[in-house]
C-alpha cells in the first residue's frame, strides 16, 4: 500500500499508482555498485540484479524503480547522475504527441519488452520526466511512508506559470499555488489527491536547471543527514522544518546524485 496525502489533509492509501501519479524512479549513477552500498546503508534500500541492465530498487518487499550505470544508459553526453522520475500514462505516444503539442519536447516511445511502454519527455522549462503506460509491469506498489520510499515529488523550474499550464493540460493535475512571491510553493493535484510540487528558482541557487525531485521517507532527517556526511556525501540544504509537510533536508551522494530525505508531518 502506498499513502497519498487528500487535499483536505486526509491520508488516503491504494497499492497500484493510478495514471497521472508517479510509479517509477532510475538511479543514474556513474559508480553503481558504490551507489548501491551508499543507499543501502542511508536509506536501506535492498536490489535484485537484473543481467545485462542494472539492479531493481527494493524497499519492504516493493519495487521502487531500478539504479543504472549511467555509461550504459544511452542517454547524451555529459548527462549528470541523478533520479529520473515516470509518470503512469494510459498511452505513451499519445501522451509525447501531446507534450510536444503543449510545448515540450518528446523522444519516440519505445517498448521495455514486455514490461511497459516508455518515453523520455521534457516539460516547457526544460525538466526532464518519463511517461509509463503499463502492461506487465505496473510500476510501484510500495507505501510511501515505508522508511526509503518515495514520498514527494517536486519540480524546481523557471516559469511557474508555464510550468502550471503545462502540467495541468498534460496530466489533468490543478495547480493550487501558495503565498510568498519568488518563494511561493505549488502543490499539484490529481482530483482530491496531491502528487507532487513546483516552485520557483531563486537567484541564490543560481543557474540550477529545471528538474524534478525525488524525497525518500526517513525516520530522523537530522541523523540521516549526519550519517550521509559520515559515507562521504555532501548536505546542499541543512535540516529544515517545512511545514505543514514535514522536515528535511538536501543530499548529493559521494557518486553525484542530488536528492531529498524527509519525515513527513502526516505519517
Amino acid at each position: 500500500m502506498h499513502t497519498r496525502i487528500h487535499a483536505t489533509g486526509k491520508v488516503m492509501a491504494s497499492g497500484v499508482r493510478a495514471s497521472g501519479e508517479f510509479c517509477w524512479i532510475n538511479v543514474l549513477t556513474p559508480e553503481p555498485r558504490a551507489a548501491r552500498e551508499f543507499f543501502s546503508r542511508l536509506l536501506g534500500w535492498r536490489y535484485a540484479m537484473i543481467p545485462m541492465v542494472g539492479h531493481r530498487v527494493r524497499v519492504d518487499g516493493h519495487d521502487i524503480g531500478m539504479l543504472l550505470d549511467l555509461a550504459g544508459a544511452q542517454l547524451p553526453p555529459q548527462t549528470p547522475p541523478h533520479i529520473s522520475v515516470m509518470v503512469k500514462v494510459d498511452d505513451a505516444d499519445a501522451i509525447a504527441a501531446r507534450v510536444a503539442a503543449l510545448g515540450g519536447r518528446a523522444q519516440p516511445p519505445f517498448d521495455i519488452l514486455f514490461h511497459g511502454r516508455v518515453a523520455l519527455c521534457f516539460d516547457v522549462n526544460g525538466a526532464s520526466f518519463g511517461v509509463w503506460q503499463s502492461k506487465a509491469g505496473k510500476g510501484t506498489e510500495v507505501d510511501s511512508a515505508a522508511i526509503g520510499a518515495p514520498r514527494w515529488f517536486e519540480t524546481l523550474t523557471t516559469d511557474v506559470e508555464r510550468g502550471a499550464a503545462f502540467y495541468a493540460s498534460l496530466f489533468d493535475w490543478t495547480a493550487h499555488p501558495g503565498t510568498g512571491g519568488e518563494r511561493a510553493y505549488t502543490i499539484f493535484r490529481r482530483g482530491d489527491v496531491a502528487v507532487g510540487g513546483m516552485h520557483r528558482r531563486t537567484p541564490e541557487m543560481g543557474d540550477v536547471p529545471p528538474h524534478w525531485a525525488v524525497h525518500f521517507t526517513v525516520a530522523d532527517v537530522d541523523a540521516t543527514a549526519q550519517l550521509a556526511i559520515e559515507l562521504g556525501a555532501t548536505i546542499i540544504v541543512a535540516p529544515t522544518d517545512a511545514l505543514p509537510v514535514g522536515r528535511f533536508c538536501a543530499i548529493r551522494s559521494p557518486q553525484g546524485v542530488v536528492f531529498c530525505a524527509i519525515r513527513a508531518a502526516v505519517a
